[in-house]
C-alpha cells in the first residue's frame, strides 16, 4: 500500500521531496539533494527530541518512505500519542507493511475520526478486502466526500462492481481530480452506455466526452487509455496521430497497441517495420501479431516459419492459429492435416473454419457430414456457410430451402446469393422483388447481375423517339449502363449486347470492338455478329474466319452462312459440308433453309 499521510501537515509546506532511483553514479545535483534531505533529517531530528510532536510525525513519514519501519515506528507512535492524526494514519500504513493489519485499521479508524481523509480511504480499503463492503462504502465516502481523490475512486470502484449507478459519478470526480485509472475507467463506462443507447452496434463511434477522457488518461501515461485512443482516432481515418498513440502504449508495453501499429505499418506498405513490431507483441503473447507475423511469412513462401507463428497464435488462445494452420495444410495439399486443424477451431467455435470444414468435407464426397458444419457455421453468422448451404439444397432440387439461404445470406450482403434471390424471383414472376436483389448483386460487383437486370430494364424500355425529320434520337439508358458495366467486366452476353447496341445507333468501331472481345473470350454469338459486320463492310476472308469459329462452337446461323460463302466461290463439297453441319446445328428455321440448300448443291455436283 502506498505511504498515505495528511496532506494538511506533511506536504503543504512543499519542503519534503519525494526519493527518486538513482544510478551507482550521482550527479552534482542528486548529491546536493542527498545532501538536502540529511540536512532536513537531522533538523527534524533534533526537533523531535526536544519534543516537537509536528517533527516528529514528519520525521516518522520520512523514515517511513525510506523504508526504516524500526527507525519510524517509535517517532509517529509518540506523535499519533500526542494526538497527531498524519502520525496515526501512517502508524496504520507501518503496521499494515509489518503485516498487522487489524492493529493498523484501529490507527487507521482513529485517525479517520479525527478528519484524516487518507486514512478513511485506508480503512474503506481494508473492510473492503475483509468482504465488509457497508463498512467499506461508509469509510471511503467519507474520505471522497471531503476530498481524497483515492477515495473517490476507490469508492467509483466498489459502486461499479455493485452495479451501482452511482459509480460514474465518482469515477469522474477522482478524473477531474487528476486520477489516470478513473479517467480511463470513466472513458470505458461512456462507451459502454454509448453502445447500449446505440442497441450494442459494433460500428457506434466512441461519443466525445469517452474520447477527451481517453486523451487525459493517455496523455498521464496510460497505456490501454492510449490504445484506446489510438483506435478511435483510427477509424476516424486520422492515422497519423493514431500511430503516434499506438506508439506510445506500445513502448510503454502493451502488446495489443504494438499490433495495431504493425496493422497501420502494413496498411502504409512498410511491412518491415511493422514485422517488428508484429513480433514484440507475439513475443508478448498477443496472438493477432502472432497470425499476422504467419500471414506475412505465409506470403513470402517460408511456410514453415508461417505454421511456427501460427502455432504461437494458437498457444496464445487465438483460435484463428489453427484456422489459418487449417489454411496453410490446405494450400499444400497436406487435406488430412488440412481437415484436423479446420475442425479444432470449428468445435472451438470459429464459424468460418466450420464453412472451410464443410467444404473439405464436401469436395471429399462426404455431404452427409458436411452439412451440419455448413449449418453451424450459417448459425453462427457466416455467410459464406449460408449460401453454400443454398447451394447444397439447390443441388438437391429443393428449391424452397435453398431460397431461404440464399436469402439469409443475401441480406448479409452476399453478392453471389443476391443473383440466386434476383434469378428466382425472376422465374416466379415478382419483377419488382427481382430488380431489388439484382441491384444488390451488380452493385457488389457481379457481371451476370448486372447482366441479367439490365435485361429486365431493356424490356421495359419504350421505343426510341422519332426526331421531327425522322431521324431516331438515341438517349443513354440505365439498361445501357448495367449492358456496359457487365461488358467491362467480361460478361460475353453484355458485350455482344453492347456491340448490338452501338450498331443499332452506326458506331461500327465501338460495335467490331466490343463483338471481338466476345468472340476472343469465347462467345459463338459474338464471334457471329463480327462477322455479318465485317461481311457488310467488304472482309468477307476476315468474316469467314470468325464464322467458322462460331460454327465450330455450334453456331447453325454461322454455318449456314458458311454454306453459302462455299456456294458462292463454287466450293461446293465445302459448302454441302457446312450445310450438313448447319442442319444439325439448327435451329429449325435455320435447319430448313440449310437442308434446302444442301439438296441444291448435292443436285449440282450430281449433274
Amino acid at each position: 500500500m502506498d505511504v498515505m499521510g495528511d496532506k494538511a501537515t506533511l506536504f503543504e509546506t512543499g519542503r519534503f521531496v519525494q526519493p527518486s532511483s538513482r544510478e551507482d553514479t550521482e550527479t552534482p545535483d542528486e548529491t546536493g539533494e542527498i545532501a538536502d534531505e540529511a540536512a532536513e533529517e537531522l533538523r527534524q531530528r533534533l526537533a523531535a527530541e526536544a519534543g516537537d510532536v509536528e517533527a516528529m510525525s514528519v520525521l516518522g513519514a520520512m523514515l517511513l518512505r525510506r523504508g526504516d519501519l524500526d527507525g519510524a515506528e517509535p517517532h509517529l507512535r509518540a506523535a499519533t500519542a500526542a494526538g497527531d492524526r498524519a502520525a496515526a494514519n501512517n502508524l496504520g500504513v507501518l503496521l499494515h507493511q509489518r503485516g498487522y493489519a487489524d492493529e493498523a485499521a484501529g490507527w487507521w479508524r482513529i485517525a479517520a475520526v479525527a478528519g484524516s481523509t487518507a486514512a478513511a480511504h485506508a480503512l474503506g480499503r481494508h473492510h473492503r478486502e475483509r468482504g465488509d463492503e457497508p463498512a467499506a462504502e461508509y469509510w471511503l465516502r467519507q474520505s471522497a466526500e471531503q476530498g481524497h481523490t483515492l477515495g473517490a475512486y476507490a469508492l467509483a470502484d466498489l459502486l461499479e462492481h455493485r452495479g451501482d449507478a452511482g459509480a460514474v459519478q465518482w469515477m469522474r470526480v477522482a478524473a477531474e481530480r487528476g486520477h489516470r485509472e478513473a479517467a480511463y475507467r470513466l472513458a470505458r463506462a461512456l462507451d459502454r452506455q454509448a453502445a447500449r443507447e446505440a442497441d450494442g452496434d459494433n460500428g457506434v463511434q466512441a461519443p466525445e466526452e469517452a474520447e477527451q477522457w481517453y486523451r487525459q488518461a493517455a496523455a498521464r501515461g496510460h497505456r490501454r487509455a492510449a490504445l484506446q485512443l489510438g483506435t478511435i482516432l483510427e477509424r476516424r481515418g486520422e492515422l497519423k496521430e493514431a500511430g503516434r498513440w499506438y506508439l506510445t502504449s506500445a513502448k510503454d508495453g502493451e502488446a495489443r497497441a504494438a499490433c495495431a501499429l504493425g496493422f497501420l505499418l502494413r496498411d502504409a506498405g512498410d511491412t518491415e517495420n511493422a514485422a517488428v513490431w508484429w513480433l514484440r507483441a507475439a513475443q508478448d503473447g498477443d496472438g493477432n501479431a502472432a497470425n499476422a507475423l504467419g500471414a506475412l511469412h505465409a506470403e513470402r513462401g517460408e511456410t514453415q516459419t508461417a505454421e511456427r507463428w501460427y502455432r504461437a497464435a494458437m498457444d496464445a488462445g487465438d483460435v484463428n492459429g489453427a484456422y489459418n494452420l487449417g489454411l496453410l495444410c490446405a494450400e499444400q495439399g497436406r487435406t488430412p492435416q488440412a481437415e484436423q486443424w479446420y475442425r479444432r477451431a470449428a468445435y472451438a467455435g470459429h464459424r468460418e473454419a466450420a464453412n472451410a470444414l464443410a467444404i473439405l468435407l464436401l469436395r471429399g464426397g462426404d455431404e452427409t457430414g458436411a452439412e451440419p458444419w455448413f449449418s453451424k457455421a450459417a448459425e453462427a453468422g457466416s455467410v459464406d456457410a449460408a449460401f453454400n448451404l443454398g447451394i447444397l439444397h439447390a443441388g438437391r432440387g429443393e428449391e424452397e430451402a435453398a431460397l431461404r439461404w440464399y436469402e439469409r445470406a443475401a441480406a448479409a450482403g452476399h453478392t453471389e446469393a443476391a443473383l440466386q434471390v434476383g434469378m428466382a424471383r425472376l422465374r416466379e414472376g415478382d419483377e419488382q422483388e427481382a430488380e431489388r436483389h439484382l441491384r444488390c448483386a451488380a452493385g457488389g460487383g457481379s457481371s451476370e447481375a448486372a447482366y441479367r437486370l439490365a435485361t429486365v430494364l431493356d424490356a421495359r424500355r419504350p421505343p426510341e423517339p422519332a426526331h421531327e425529320l425522322g431521324e431516331p434520337v438515341h438517349r443513354r439508358s440505365e439498361c445501357e449502363e448495367w449492358y456496359e458495366r457487365a461488358a467491362s467486366q467480361g460478361h460475353r452476353r453484355a458485350q455482344v449486347r453492347v456491340g448490338m447496341l452501338a450498331a443499332a445507333r452506326g458506331d461500327v468501331v465501338e460495335a467490331a470492338r466490343w463483338y471481338r472481345e466476345a468472340a476472343e473470350a469465347g462467345s459463338r454469338n459474338g464471334a457471329f455478329n463480327l462477322g455479318l459486320l465485317l461481311a457488310r463492310e467488304g472482309s468477307d476472308p476476315e468474316a469467314a474466319v470468325w464464322w467458322t469459329r462460331a460454327a465450330d462452337a455450334g453456331h447453325g446461323r454461322a454455318a449456314l452462312r458458311l454454306a453459302l460463302v462455299y456456294a458462292r466461290r463454287g466450293e461446293l463439297a465445302e459448302g454441302q459440308r457446312w450445310a450438313d453441319r448447319a442442319v444439325s446445328l439448327g435451329p429449325a428455321s435455320v435447319a430448313e433453309r440449310a437442308e434446302r440448300l444442301r439438296d441444291a448443291l448435292r443436285q449440282e455436283l450430281s449433274a
